[in-house]
């Protein structure tokens, strides 16, 4: 017990985990899930008891602790935990890449299900072990020795490359800093950003050769609203610029990622060909709803033909203002979210900032904890627990009879070693075991800006939406009722499915009566306005089109990267800019090197697999549609939800969750409708409206 990481018995010792027992713990981890590997391989006969659970409870040791040193490197990252951690990648890629390659396991589990045991299994059961038998077959274990080792080689590499490729943005990220001298720069900028800034720049003058004014940085809390707001063209340039050009070539050699991406498309290509499949992104399809790359390319081409009309028109539209409204006769793509904020504000007469000052943290947080209550009758509580940082923080959900469901940490704010986004991710998961039930424990991680001069943080709407969004990932995982490991919570769920539950959360940041009870005016405590709430309203589907077809760009780009790209024909920045033709309407420069920050594709599990965010959305936004048709129904409805989806994690397929809910197939109707895109909602022949 003296490695806080070989520590179970409670919650991660998080204050008290270092770089220094990393080694130790996951080589003694490892050690212990070879042994049991050993042990399963010989065990007879075979039953559930006997093979199965021994196995999971020596690997899932094994994947919580180093799920532990991930973590912290993405939320506090150091050079001596990121050594820790890149000296030890290798080591369990090798164990992962043999486990699912091992001929003797896997012929475990074909006994298994060939047992008279299997015949009395319940679905879940038998679900696990189809599963494993899927896997097995798609990590290599019927590959011959040689294509074997080469399987698990390309493995590791592309572990240790997906590594690299996220810490070289993050240092890309953190490395970049513009400071400003004469505060009329700073014009436009909210109070709270220009108020954080020189609070880093005094941080900063207090070591030798760093200047005082104010600290400009490409963390999200300013860089975002310097595009929206900031009225120097000159700033906002030079920091587009800046963010752009992140771990590529024209930063240092060290941090660029140019080489980084052939290499990771090389590998995975010849990954899915040891396999037997034609490209990575069939291989990567092969555990998805979506059938084949052919089917994604379609259903996104489908939905650009839907959106470009209106996208085109949110361009032209924006163009006219601009033009004549700014005497900006060329919109460039750093004046984008400056001039898109103006005719926000020129049209429905209000402003993002003039929102936020009611989203305060305290009120945001009960009126989401409200909204989980009422959905699905438990409770959010806070609680206590060891923890990475001081600004994080930990809550309990139970159950109407004060049972505990489970536990969550959050870590709301941006700050430097942090890496940039948000993200739900699981620490421990439900599992029933003889000793009792194993209650799930996840993180919610975003970045948005902390209070400053003593007064609470304030958010966006669009971050309430995100909070939101991760929030409801989480509850996936929190309120599943399956105990079996593998199909808990998004454990076995189809990787395009896993953004139905957070998509879902997000329908619940328009409802008025949810709003209002979200919100108290940092100064006044006054909830906000429903004028103003109406106002939102009337915008909510402001520039949708343009919004949709730049995730079409991400969503396309990614599938034809992955399905037919061949690099020795082509380059990936051209593939881009071909993508673009066919969907874009605001265009990056030539310059701009977006694939060097791609994380999502290149260090994250979207891999050909981008595109579930829209196909999740059509899911979600039905979902959602259940309970607009029954608004009387609430709590009705959500008990049908949380039985048919939320509780059933991977227990089964995803469609059939979504089937039993909704006693249908899914209707992209309903997403249409939402974004403003569907029938009667089409303003193609209209004139550009008049701004007033």
């Amino acid at each position: 017990m003296d490695n806080p990481l070989l520590d179970f018995s409670g919650l991660p010792r998080f204050d008290a985990i270092g770089a220094e027992h990393v080694g130790p713990a996951i080589d003694a981890l490892l050690a212990e899930a070879q042994a049991a590997v050993v042990a399963a391989e010989n065990v007879a006969p075979v039953t559930w008891d006997s093979f199965l659970a021994p196995l999971e409870d020596a690997t899932e040791r094994l994947w919580r602790a180093w799920g532990q040193v991930g973590h912290l490197q993405a939320v506090v990252n150091t050079p001596e935990l990121r050594e820790a951690y890149n000296a030890n990648l290798p080591k369990v890629t090798r164990f992962g890449s043999a486990l699912g390659q091992n001929l003797a396991l896997f012929a475990q589990y074909k006994a298994l299900a060939a047992s008279p045991e299997y015949a009395g299994y319940d679905a879940v059961r038998r679900k696990v072990v189809e599963n494993a038998l899927r896997d097995f077959r798609l990590g290599g274990a019927e590959l011959d020795d040689a294509a074997k080792a080469r399987f698990s080689a390309v493995q590791e590499e592309l572990a240790a490359l997906s590594a690299r490729f996220s810490q070289n943005v993050l240092d890309a990220t953190d490395a970049f800093a513009l400071y400003v001298e004469d505060e009329a720069r700073l014009a436009g900028l909210p109070a709270e950003v220009v108020a954080a800034a020189r609070a880093a720049a005094d941080k900063d003058g207090r070591a030798p050769g760093k200047r005082r004014g104010w600290k400009l940085t490409l963390q999200m809390p300013c860089y975002l609203p310097a595009q929206a707001y900031a009225d120097d063209r000159g700033l906002r340039e030079a920091l587009y610029r800046a963010n752009g050009l992140r771990a590529s070539e024209a930063g240092p050699a060290e941090l660029d990622n140019s080489g980084h991406i052939g290499r990771i498309l090389e590998l995975r290509a010849e990954l899915a060909a040891l396999l037997g499949f034609p490209s990575y992104a069939e291989y990567s399809l092969a555990t998805k709803m979506a059938q084949s790359s052919a089917q994604v390319l379609e259903f996104l081409r489908d939905l650009a033909g839907h959106a470009l009309p209106f996208a085109r028109r949110d361009r032209a539209e924006l163009e006219a203002f601009a033009r004549d409204e700014m005497g900006l006769d060329e919109l460039q793509p750093w004046d984008l979210g400056y001039a898109s904020e103006k005719l926000k504000q020129a049209r429905y007469s209000y402003s993002e900032q003039e929102v936020k000052r009611y989203f305060t943290e305290a009120r945001v947080l009960a009126g989401l904890f409200g909204v989980i209550e009422s959905l699905y009758r438990v409770v959010v509580k806070p609680d206590s627990a060891p923890v990475w940082h001081e600004d994080v923080r930990f809550y309990r959900v139970e159950d109407g009879d004060g049972r505990l469901l489970g536990q969550f940490y959050l870590d709301l704010y941006a700050r430097e070693g942090k890496r940039g986004g948000a993200w739900m991710d699981d620490c421990r998961n439900r599992r029933a075991k003889a000793s009792g039930t194993q209650t799930p424990l996840v993180y919610l991680v975003c970045n948005f800006g902390k209070g400053v001069d003593g007064k609470p943080a304030t958010f966006g709407h669009n971050e309430v939406t995100t909070l939101f969004h991760e929030m409801g990932h989480g509850l996936h995982q929190l309120l599943t009722a399956i105990g079996e490991l593998p199909v808990a919570g998004i454990n076995g769920v189809e990787w395009d499915a896993v953004e139905l539950p957070s998509q879902f959360m997000e329908n619940f940041c328009w409802e008025w009566e949810r709003v209002r009870a979200m919100t108290a005016h940092v100064d006044t405590g006054q909830p906000l306005p429903r004028e103003l709430f109406e106002k939102m309203l009337a915008a909510k589907n402001f520039q949708s089109g343009m919004f949709t077809v730049r995730q079409l760009e991400f969503a396309l780009f990614d599938m034809e990267l992955h399905s037919r790209f061949e690099p020795a024909r082509d380059s990936v920045l051209r593939l881009l800019e071909r993508v673009r033709d066919e969907v874009a309407v605001n265009r990056a420069p030539a310059w701009h090197r977006f694939p060097h920050q791609f994380s999502h594709i290149f260090a994250g599990g979207y891999a050909a697999g981008y595109y579930s965010y829209k196909w999740a959305e059509v899911l979600s936004a039905d979902a959602y549609a259940a309970f607009e048709e029954a608004p009387d129904r609430l709590a009705e409805t959500g008990a049908r939800f949380l039985a048919e989806v939320l509780s059933r994690g991977g227990s089964r397929s995803a469609l059939e969750n979504f089937t039993a809910f909704r006693g249908r197939a899914p209707s992209i109707d309903a997403l249409l409708r939402h974004s403003g895109m569907g029938k009667g909602q089409s303003r193609d022949a209209d004139p550009v409206p008049e701004v007033r």
